[in-house]
């Protein structure tokens, strides 16, 4: 087995790249970067780095980038717009049923 000196930078940016992906495994993130899992997993563990579990890891907190909160806007405007539309689609027999006697 060969062993692999990478740069430091490169790593510090793989451990950056797995903590700005919240929904991405350790394995995901080696796998686009063609580093083996366990290296990843080490370099990790190196740095001290962890990421919130859980569903709060999904959502940020505040957006950082004006994209990034115009995506989070739209996102909340479609979702929106999504209930709406399930209410209309209710609508007609919630009432079809109050007008029948």
């Amino acid at each position: 087995m060969v062993m692999k000196n990478y740069p430091s930078q490169f790593k510090a940016d793989a451990v950056a790249l797995y903590q700005s992906r919240p929904e991405a495994t350790i394995r995901q993130v080696a796998a686009d970067l063609g580093i083996n899992p366990e290296t990843l997993r080490n370099w990790v563990r190196a740095a001290g780095a962890s990421r919130p579990r859980g569903r709060r890891a999904e959502l940020p907190a505040e957006p950082s980038t004006p994209l990034e909160a115009e995506n989070a806007a739209l996102r909340k405007k479609v979702r929106e717009l999504e209930e709406e539309r399930e209410i209309l689609r209710k609508a007609p027999k919630y009432f079809a049923g109050e007008t029948r006697w």
